[in-house]
């Protein structure tokens, strides 16, 4: 049997790669560019690479992609100058752009879902009460060292890292980071739990090929075999 074709995946990571191609020409600094989209840069290549070892749900595809795009475009104007979040800004009357809020928001709505799906997998949590706290907890950690590189970035670039820190002028600024990300993350998995059930219970996500039926691939691929704790 042949692998199951499945063109979302492929069509959202043309659309990525078009909107990361046209958010390099001309940013408004190359080195928060980079700094914003190589957490895409890395794993756009990384999901292309376990497409076939390890398809993730289409639920999974998409939101990774949002937050791709999220990325592209905090990178490409930097988050505290996004048109948008301007726009924002001044309809209602908020002291600052809203964009960088935004985008700790999705750094724990998406990561929610990829840290539950590679739980539900790989573990025997799925059925567990621990699997939507400790969803939440791994995303808030993420945040954290997230948080980190900031600081390891304005010790190293000084003025040069403030675009890429996008604090506005907010002391708490990185308390209220790590809140969205713990907000993005809560949401979530309170929204989102069950159609991500319904994705991993259902139909093998790729159909094993015949000279490829180990145990261990199957469980990858099989989401109806997935463990459960009672």
């Amino acid at each position: 049997m042949t692998a199951v074709r499945r063109p979302l995946p492929v069509l959202l990571a043309w659309v990525v790669v078009a909107a990361l191609a046209l958010s390099a020409w001309g940013p408004r600094d190359r080195t928060t560019w980079f700094l914003e989209t190589v957490w895409v840069l890395a794993g756009l290549p990384l999901l292309v690479l376990t497409r076939r070892r390890f398809p993730l749900t289409d639920l999974l595809y998409v939101l990774l992609a949002v937050h791709a795009l999220v990325l592209i475009v905090g990178g490409h104007y930097t988050y505290a100058q996004v048109p948008l979040g301007d726009w924002v800004r001044d309809t209602f009357a908020l002291d600052r752009n809203p964009y960088d809020r935004f985008g700790h928001l999705m750094q724990g709505f998406v990561p929610a879902v990829l840290v539950r799906e590679l739980l539900s997998r790989t573990s025997p949590l799925p059925g567990s009460r621990w699997l939507a706290p400790l969803t939440v907890c791994a995303c808030l950690a993420f945040s954290a060292v997230f948080e980190m590189l900031e600081w390891a970035a304005a010790v190293i670039g000084g003025q040069a890292a403030d675009a890429f820190l996008a604090t506005q002028g907010d002391v708490w600024d990185t308390q209220w980071d790590m809140f969205c990300a713990l907000i993005g993350a809560t949401v979530s998995v309170l929204v989102l739990s069950r159609l991500h059930d319904r994705q991993l219970d259902g139909p093998p996500l790729t159909s094993p090929c015949s000279d490829a039926g180990s145990t261990a691939e199957a469980r990858t691929s099989t989401a109806g075999t997935r463990p459960r704790l009672p």
